[in-house]
């Protein structure tokens, strides 16, 4: 499951741009995001692990349909502004 997540090209409703390491990422599939939030151990997300969660679940949803890439979207945003990435 997690290997056909990471290598969605399904887009996300919008693209997010982020910067790491002085570099920005455009996130933009879910594939992106995915290999992006699961990067870094849970640990690192321990803060936010509700958001990561729900922005996890949504993906895995979206990958599989792509229907749910709204709600994907969604969940992802909402983790991102609590994360301050965004």
């Amino acid at each position: 499951m997690m290997n056909d997540v990471s290598h969605s090209d399904t887009p996300l409703k919008a693209t997010f741009r982020i910067k790491l390491n002085g570099e920005t990422v455009a996130i933009k599939t879910i594939g992106d995001a995915y290999r992006f939030i699961t990067s870094l151990s849970t640990v690192e997300w321990m803060e936010f692990q509700s958001q990561h969660n729900d922005a996890k679940v949504g993906l895995e949803a979206a990958a599989e349909d792509a229907m749910m890439s709204v709600q994907a979207t969604n969940a992802l945003r909402v983790f991102f502004v609590r994360a301050k990435l965004l």
